[in-house]
C-alpha cells in the first residue's frame, strides 16, 4: 500500500445537517456528489459525510453500533489504483495477519472495497473508485481525466 492517506469518512447523524455545517459554517464548499455522500475536495485529500447507520452496515458493523460514535463513527480510506491493487494490499494484510473487517467487494456506488482494522481498531476502507483518478503523485482528483 503507498504511503498516503485518500480519505477521511465522519459517520454522521444527519447527512442533510452536517453538511450545511460544513458549508455554511465551515465555509467549506461541497463537490458534486451521489445524494447518500457529501464530498469536500481539501486540495487532493477528499472528506466525505456518511450516514452513520450506512456506514455500519458497509463495515459490517453491528447496527448500534453506528450511533455509538468512537472508532464506528469514521473511516480512514486508501484509495488504489486498480480493483487488482486492492486484492494485491488486502492479500499482504492478510499474509501480515491483519484484521480484516469486510474482504474487498463491488460496492453499490460502482467502486470496489473492502476494510481492515489496525491493532487498536481502527478502521481503513481501501478502495478502488472509478469515478476519481489517482495521480502520478499519489493525489486523488474527484474529476475523471
Amino acid at each position: 500500500m503507498e504511503q498516503r492517506l485518500s480519505m477521511i469518512t465522519l459517520g454522521v447523524a444527519d447527512l442533510k445537517k452536517a453538511k450545511a455545517f460544513y458549508e455554511n459554517v465551515v465555509g467549506w464548499e461541497a463537490t458534486p456528489s451521489p445524494p447518500e455522500i457529501a464530498f469536500f475536495d481539501l486540495g487532493g485529500l477528499v472528506f466525505s459525510l456518511y450516514p452513520l447507520e450506512d456506514m455500519a452496515k458497509d463495515r459490517n458493523a453491528a447496527p448500534d453500533a453506528a450511533g455509538s460514535g468512537g472508532s464506528q463513527s469514521f473511516a480512514l480510506a486508501h484509495n488504489a489504483r486498480s480493483k487488482e491493487d486492492v486484492d494485491a494490499i488486502f492479500s499482504r494484510l492478510r499474509e501480515k495477519g491483519a484484521a480484516i473487517l469486510k474482504e474487498p467487494e463491488e460496492v453499490f456506488w460502482g467502486g470496489y472495497s473492502g476494510y481492515f482494522a489496525d491493532f487498536d481498531g481502527h478502521a481503513w476502507e481501501v478502495a478502488y473508485n472509478p469515478h476519481w483518478v489517482i495521480l502520478e503523485d499519489g493525489r486523488v482528483s474527484m474529476t475523471k481525466g
